[in-house]
């Protein structure tokens, strides 16, 4: 039996790095209170499911999915995936920067799950590192100029940087690097770094500080380090622009995020997909809990380029963004009058409005897929397309 699309409503996070005005915009409407708005979660994680608001009735789509798996995912998502819709797509507005984080891969995740499960650690206490059993693998895609820090810069940057401000404090780590340029001594940089007692950390974040003002206005890097020290005067992770990749997307460029690679995202609007996990484990730039142990142990000490990714080549279903990941891809439609988009049956999908005016038509309904509006297309929905005229993204299970 065909099962109808979903239309979702979809909850807010508020966190204090959210902006007060970018999900609101998408939304067609201010936000609420003038408080920050940071996430908007386009899926059935439990922590904030999606709402089924049509057809009524059927509660979250967590609740939904849950009473008909196969029906609504299909049955080789079901036996992949274990019954969940394995990603979460979001619309993240960073109006201050995020932490400076990593995420496990699935084997660090599940013992993390355990042992703090054992430890009694509760679900939602601050101090709980991880709250699901799954690893987080994310792609970011900016839709304003979208500014980012990801993976570690070469060891000579990292010197090269950290050379004047060093003092007695990094001196010997620094040299290292610069005579070892390998994953070994930039560990040990770090965890140098990350680890030093508050009586060796303040000299040394005087120094950056002074630094700062007086590269502010020749290099980017030390632009942020000033910026980051105006919010978070007193935390190393400040000098996160010293030691990881500076990078600014345009529109439509994105970034993939594997396990174990330090990241944090500066300022803009993006869209984000995952795998369906909210594991962080946060270094720096934040009020929530930080755990330098944990996240040592999940790192990547491997210094790489940046890969920033455009989507592919158009087609009949969208420009892709190709990732290995196995839990989701993401594409950007765009449809108009004489081109709509035909969604293939049997794939369960996700597709949320950008721009324009367009909407998904079935045999029996029309649902509104304009800028903000969001529908959830079981794998037994029949045929279906998206006409009209507009962009939307399209989340779904690669094939």
């Amino acid at each position: 039996m065909a099962l109808l699309p979903f239309v979702l409503q979809n909850p807010v996070q508020h966190y204090a790095w959210g902006s007060r005005t970018a999900i609101g915009e998408i939304l067609g409407r201010p936000s609420p209170g003038g408080e920050p708005e940071a996430e908007l979660w386009i899926g059935a994680h439990p922590k904030a499911p999606s709402r089924v608001v049509d057809p009524p009735g059927l509660g979250t789509l967590e609740e939904a999915i849950e009473s008909d798996p196969v029906g609504l995912l299909g049955a080789e998502v079901c036996d992949r995936f274990g019954n969940q819709l394995p990603f979460l797509l979001k619309v993240l507005a960073a109006a201050e920067p995020l932490s400076i984080q990593a995420h496990p891969d699935r084997e660090q995740a599940r013992r993390g799950w355990a042992r703090e499960n054992e430890e009694g650690i509760p679900l939602d206490a601050p101090r709980r590192n991880y709250r699901d059993l799954n690893h987080k693998p994310e792609l970011v895609c900016a839709l304003t100029p979208f500014a980012a820090l990801k993976g570690f810069r070469p060891p000579a940057e990292i010197a090269s940087f950290l050379q004047p401000v060093a003092g007695s404090e990094l001196r010997q780590e620094v040299s290292r690097l610069g005579r070892e340029p390998g994953p070994s001594a930039l560990r040990a940089l770090f965890t140098r770094l990350m680890t030093l007692e508050h009586d060796e950390k303040t000299p040394l974040l005087h120094r950056a500080r002074t630094r700062a003002r007086d590269e502010a206005a020749r290099h980017a890097a030390w632009a942020w380090v000033e910026r980051l020290f105006q919010r978070y005067p007193d935390d190393v992770g400040a000098l996160g622009p010293l030691y990881l990749n500076l990078i600014t997307l345009a529109p439509e460029e994105a970034l993939f995020l594997p396990a174990g690679e330090l990241h944090a995202y500066l300022d803009g609007t993006a869209l984000e997909i995952m795998a369906n996990s909210d594991n962080v484990l946060r270094g720096g730039l934040t009020p929530k809990h930080v755990e330098v142990p944990e996240l040592l142990g999940i790192l990547s000490f491997e210094a790489r380029p940046p890969e920033v990714l455009r989507p592919g080549p158009g087609g009949a279903e969208g420009r892709a963004f190709r990732t290995p990941a196995r839990e989701f891809e993401l594409a950007l439609v765009d449809v108009s009058a004489d081109r709509p988009l035909g969604l293939p049956t049997g794939q369960v999908a996700v597709l949320l409005g950008l721009e324009g005016d367009a909407r998904l038509v079935t045999d029996s309904r029309r649902l509104e897929l304009g800028r903000g509006h969001s529908v959830f297309v079981p794998a037994s929905a029949g045929a279906c397309s998206v006409e009209g005229a507009g962009r939307l993204a399209l989340a779904r299970v690669p094939a």
